[in-house]
C-alpha cells in the first residue's frame, strides 16, 4: 500500500524545513515566491494532500457544521439545504447532514452524533415532537452554537431564521373572504409545533378582519402523515355544512386533502378550493394546484440561518453576543387563473 506523501517528503526534496514548507503551502509572506513555487510544484508532482486531521487539531476546527432538518425528501428543505450548503461552501466548511425524519429520540442521537465529531456548529430544524431541548446546555458548554430554521423552539434566547407568517396568510385570508367564501376550514399540524400555533392564531384573526365567526368544527390537527391528513379531509367533508375553502399545513397536506376531496367528488377550484404552504414546484405541473400558495423562502431562511451561525464563530467573545431572530415575510402567490 503508498503512503501518502508528506510535507517532510517535499522538504527532504527541496532540502528546506517542514515548517519553510508549511508556510509555502499556505502562501505565508515571509516566505520568498521562487521558494513557495517550487513548494507548490513538487506538491502537485507528489500528489500531496493535506492532513485535514492535523489542521483541524492545530487551529481547533473542523470546518464541518452538522444540518438537523426533518426529511430531505420534501421540497422545501431540500431548498433550504442549497442555501445552507452554498453560504457553507463559499466560507471553506463542509456541511454534516442528518434527517431526524419527524422523530425527537432520533433526532437527538444525531445531535449526540455530531457533537462527538465536534461540529463547528449546527443548524436545526426541529422535529414535530420535539420537547426536551436539554442538549442545548451540552452544545452551550462545549462552546457548539446552535441556529433554529423554520421550525424553531418556543424557548427564549436562541438564535434563529425564520418566517413571519402572517403576511402571506392574512392576504390568503382577505382573497378568500373577498371572493366570497365564509366557511373556511384550516387543517393544521402537530400541536407541539411553534407554527401550529401561529398559524391558528393568525387564521383566527383573519376571519375575524373579514368579520366571520370562529367555527371549532373547522379546525383540524393533522401529525402530518398522508393517513391523518386524508383522516381531516373526511371530517370536514362531513360536516353538516362543509368548508368551501381550506388553508392546509403544507404543501403535502394539501395533496392528501386534494386526493380525498376528489375521491369524495367535490371538484377542485370549483365546489371547493384550497390554500396552501410553501409553494413547492410541483404545482406547476398539476391539472388542480390550490388557488394560492404561501412562499416561505426556504433557501432564504437556510442561506440566512447560515450567515447567522458563521457570524457567531467568527466572534472572540460569542458567549457575551446577544441571540438574533431573523423573520422574513411570507408572500401568498396566486395560482388563480381565472
Amino acid at each position: 500500500m503508498n503512503k501518502l506523501p508528506t510535507i517532510k517528503e517535499i522538504a527532504k526534496r527541496l532540502h528546506v524545513s517542514a515548517s519553510t514548507v508549511s508556510r509555502a503551502l499556505h502562501n505565508h509572506p515571509s516566505i520568498g515566491w521562487v521558494t513557495t513555487m517550487r513548494v507548490h510544484k513538487i506538491a502537485l508532482e507528489l500528489n500531496y494532500i493535506p492532513n485535514q486531521t492535523a489542521i483541524s487539531f492545530k487551529q481547533k476546527k473542523t470546518f464541518t457544521i452538522g444540518l438537523v432538518l426533518p426529511r430531505l425528501s420534501e421540497a422545501f428543505f431540500a431548498a433550504a439545504l442549497s442555501g445552507i450548503e452554498d453560504y457553507a461552501s463559499a466560507r471553506n466548511y463542509n456541511v454534516l447532514i442528518g434527517q431526524s425524519l419527524d422523530n425527537a429520540e432520533r433526532e437527538y442521537r444525531i445531535i449526540e452524533g455530531m457533537k462527538t465529531h465536534r461540529v463547528d456548529g449546527m443548524i436545526v430544524s426541529v422535529s414535530q415532537d420535539t420537547e426536551n431541548f436539554e442538549f442545548l446546555d451540552d452544545l452551550k458548554r462545549l462552546h457548539i452554537p446552535i441556529v433554529f430554521f423554520d421550525r424553531i423552539p418556543n424557548l427564549p434566547h436562541i438564535n434563529y431564521a425564520a418566517c413571519n407568517l402572517e403576511p402571506g396568510i392574512m392576504q390568503a385570508m382577505d382573497y378568500l373572504i373577498g371572493v366570497g367564501h365564509s366557511r373556511i376550514a384550516l387543517i393544521n399540524g402537530p400541536v407541539a409545533l411553534l407554527s401550529t400555533t401561529q398559524r391558528l392564531e393568525i387564521y383566527s384573526n383573519g376571519l375575524k378582519k373579514g368579520s366571520l365567526e370562529i367555527a371549532p368544527e373547522l379546525i383540524v390537527y393533522s401529525d402530518l402523515s398522508a393517513q391523518s391528513n386524508h383522516s381531516c379531509m373526511k371530517v370536514l367533508l362531513n360536516l353538516p355544512s362543509p368548508p368551501t375553502a381550506v388553508i392546509t399545513f403544507n404543501d403535502y397536506v394539501a395533496l392528501d386533502a386534494i386526493e380525498t376531496a376528489k375521491a369524495m367528488g367535490q371538484l377542485i377550484n370549483k365546489d371547493i378550493f384550497f390554500v396552501s404552504f410553501a409553494n413547492m414546484p410541483i404545482w406547476n405541473y398539476m391539472d388542480y394546484p390550490p388557488v394560492a400558495s404561501i412562499e416561505q423562502f426556504p433557501y432564504k431562511q437556510g442561506e440566512k440561518a447560515t450567515e447567522i451561525l458563521f457570524n457567531i464563530l467568527d466572534m472572540e467573545f460569542p458567549e457575551t453576543a446577544l441571540p438574533v431572530h431573523y423573520l422574513l415575510d411570507s408572500k401568498m402567490i396566486s395560482r388563480n387563473n381565472n
